[in-house]
């Protein structure tokens, strides 16, 4: 797994690529929640380029999101350019409705 992050005016951007499993979700977690209390209260992240997303990585994003929303108001985490078989995992576990998807990176940054 490889994250990049960059700096944007509204939010930061976190873009993911490989596979997030037990292995290396630990590492976006830590660096989401590190983002958080740093004050970071918009983050998108990209998963354009995962392959595989185990339990793990997902409870690394819910962590996030229930982070954020308790300790900034308003504050979210959205998620861009999921590939239909991620988008169908977040559908079987129930967490398509605690995040908000976008196609792409421009839209979800523009929604903040």
């Amino acid at each position: 797994m490889e994250i990049k992050t960059e700096s944007l005016k509204r939010c930061e951007l976190l873009t993911v690529s490989g596979r997030v499993d037990s292995a290396h979700a630990p590492e976006l977690e830590t660096m989401l929640i590190d983002l958080i209390e740093a004050g970071q209260r918009n983050l998108v992240v990209n998963l354009g380029d995962v392959t595989f997303i185990s339990s793990a990585g997902l409870k690394a994003l819910l962590t996030a999101q229930i982070k954020v929303r308790r300790r900034l108001p308003r504050g979210s985490v959205a998620i861009s350019e999921t590939s239909e078989e991620l988008m169908g995992t977040f559908q079987l576990v129930g967490l398509d409705r605690l995040f908000d998807f976008y196609e792409s990176d421009l839209e979800a940054v523009g929604s903040f």
